[in-house]
């Protein structure tokens, strides 16, 4: 009788301790998928019109993550104007390749790429261009916070201009309103190049038309969402500028298309941000 309780206690025992492996948690998840996902943060778009401008070029403060994000930014000004960006905490910023000149513009204008990696950040987080060449002159710089990302997996540049059909129908429709007075609208549809990428990422895109226009349009594609633009220009003009963000779960090849009115060239880039487990 005794043995028998003694089997019995051991046998409660056992299923109690069945029941707290069971209400344990698992082991912990690796580091890449317990990290947040790459996404959208802080952002602004820094501009000066021409002759309204000061340097250094300063852009409104923002609120950003303290630590764990990195920051983009793009400068499109006149080529003396050849500075990098730096941020009020004092973070290291890496160019991106070399410079990109306008066309048509006798090589008076550039644009350049700029990205920080595993940032400090924080509240009243600015970003600032000196301007040696031409302190008054005309400048636009997206400032973007990638939260949750310390790689740039990926980056595509290229300059598409009209092709010559469009640019065929583009005089064409030029003539007409000499001829006529009345104006027919012209398009065009810019694809940028293509970014791959190994899991969740961030995908920013930005645009930077060529026209000699103030009014103007550009429409993303793709599932890409407009967040920042400078595309109603004022008579004594800008630089144009539209930035666009979509948000990959997957691995993948990705690019954008812009749709733009009137018809213009435009500088493109897209880049696309991840977490890489360190």
């Amino acid at each position: 009788m005794h043995a028998c309780r003694e089997c019995f206690s051991a046998g409660r025992l056992a299923a109690r301790l069945a029941l707290l492996v069971m209400l344990m948690p698992g082991p912990p998840a690796d580091a890449a998928s317990a990290a947040p996902a790459p996404a959208l943060g802080a952002h602004v778009l820094l501009v000066q019109t021409e002759g309204k401008g000061t340097s250094p070029a300063v852009s409104q403060p923002l609120t950003t993550q303290a630590s764990g994000s990195s920051l983009l930014a793009l400068v499109s000004s006149y080529a003396s104007n050849p500075d990098g960006p730096t941020d009020s905490y004092a973070n290291h910023w890496t160019p991106l390749g070399g410079s990109v000149v306008y066309r048509n513009y006798e090589g008076r204008f550039d644009a350049r790429a700029y990205v920080a990696l595993s940032v400090k950040g924080g509240p009243g987080h600015t970003i600032s261009v000196v301007k040696p060449g031409r302190p008054a002159g005309e400048i636009s710089v997206p400032f973007i916070e990638i939260t949750g990302a310390n790689q740039l997996q990926d980056v595509a540049r290229n300059y598409p201009g009209l092709s010559l059909a469009e640019r065929a129908l583009n005089k064409f429709k030029r003539g007409w309103r000499k001829l006529t007075g009345v104006a027919l609208g012209t398009s065009t549809v810019l694809t940028s190049g293509a970014v791959t990428t190994t899991g969740p990422a961030t995908l920013v895109a930005v645009w930077w038309g060529d026209g000699r226009v103030l009014k103007m349009t550009a429409t993303p594609g793709d599932g890409f969402k407009l967040i920042d633009s400078f595309l109603d220009l004022p008579p004594n003009s800008g630089v144009q500028c539209a930035v666009a963000v979509k948000q990959v779960a997957v691995a993948g090849t990705y690019k954008v298309s812009w749709s733009g009115t009137p018809a213009q060239g435009a500088i493109l880039w897209l880049f696309a941000f991840q977490h890489q487990a360190r």
